[in-house]
Order: C-alpha cells, then structure tokens, then sequence
C-alpha cells in the first residue's frame, strides 16, 4: 500500500473516530501545515477561516505548547473570541487534541463529538492514529535527479511533450516520473507536488 493510500485508512479509522469531525495539520512549519484535512460542519469551517481563528485557538495554542493528549474541556488557555462555545454550536461541544513532532514540524489533531467527553480508551487510539499520520507524512529528504528534472520542466511551463522532448524521453515515461514525484510528496496534483518540493526546498 502507498503512503498515500496508507495516509488516507487513517483518515478513514480516524473519522470513526470522531463522531462530529476533526481537523488535520500535519508537519506545521512557518505557521502553516504541510498537509490538512478536515470534517468538521463546513458552515462551522467557513467561519473559522474567514475570523482567521487558527491564529487564535487556544487548542491550537496549546498544541503548539505541549506534546501528548488533551481533552477541551481541560485546556485553561485564555478564549477570547469564544472559539469553543461558537464550535458547540455546531455540535463539537466535546473534543480532544493530540499534538506530537519538533516545534519546527509539529502535527495538531482536534476530534469532536456531541453527546459526551471522549473516553481515555477512545484517546488512546486517536492518539496512536496521530503518530502514524505524523509518520506517514514525513517530507522526503531528497527527490531522484529523475524526479526533479520532470518537476522542474513542467513548473517551467513546458508541456508533457516539450518537458518529455527535452529530457529525451517518451511522454509516458515523464508521466511516470511525475507519478512517484507525486507519490513521494504525497500530493494530489503535478501543481501541488511541485509546491510541496520548493516547500522542502527539493527544488
């Protein structure tokens, strides 16, 4: 199984998880993660980022404070904004964090659910869901000579055949170089493969 595929079973498991969502940022470096997903209320979510809340969570503060398990309701930092009574509005009224990594690339997970405090059982798995995310999207140390010189085609604008032409392949043969770029930056798209890459500064 890929590591992308891998990634995504965990996503899976952890959805099960958490009866009324959660929210991803793996490897968050300058402020920002790596890689995010999220199932939380999408009308709850469009407030969050349109208030610019992850610059003031006290969940996110904390997990930028402490490495382990929390639930909400133990979190003491300062909420201003009311940012855990605006979520319970939208039925994330109990929840838990895990926070693990180095400050540099630290990975922040909350799951909530509606009717009860997670169980210590329930965070325990979480938990261990969390590490192998953290894990799983490690960023690569180096990209092949092979898949940097595809990248770097395409980010210069050519297309497949003009990229292939000069690197004086077949088009099928850039597409497959493309494929375990891709597949090693665990993205989606050419487009954010390459921005991964100058992310890591592979490129």
């Amino acid at each position: 199984m890929s590591r992308s595929n891998e990634l995504n079973a965990l996503l899976v498991d952890l959805k099960k998880r958490s009866p009324r969502g959660y929210a991803v940022g793996l490897h968050i470096r300058f402020a920002a993660p790596l890689i995010t997903a999220h199932t939380y209320d999408e009308r709850w979510l469009r407030i969050y980022t349109s208030r610019a809340y992850a610059l003031r969570d006290p969940m996110v503060f904390w997990g930028l404070s402490y490495q382990g398990t929390t639930r909400w309701s133990e979190i003491t930092l300062p909420d201003p904004f009311e940012i855990f009574g605006q979520a319970a509005g939208f039925g994330l009224k109990f929840g838990c964090a895990v926070a693990c990594g180095p400050l540099t690339s630290r990975t922040i997970v909350g799951c909530a659910r509606e009717d009860r405090e997670f169980e210590d059982e329930e965070i325990e798995h979480i938990q261990a869901i969390v590490w192998q995310m953290h894990d799983l999207a490690q960023p690569p140390e180096e990209l092949t000579k092979a898949q940097v010189e595809a990248l770097k085609c395409i980010a210069d604008g050519d297309r497949y055949i003009a990229a292939a032409a000069k690197l004086g392949i077949s088009e099928s043969a850039l597409k497959a170089r493309l494929a375990s770029a891709r597949e090693r930056l665990m993205a989606r798209t050419t487009p954010e493969a390459i921005q991964r890459a100058k992310d890591y500064r592979l490129l």
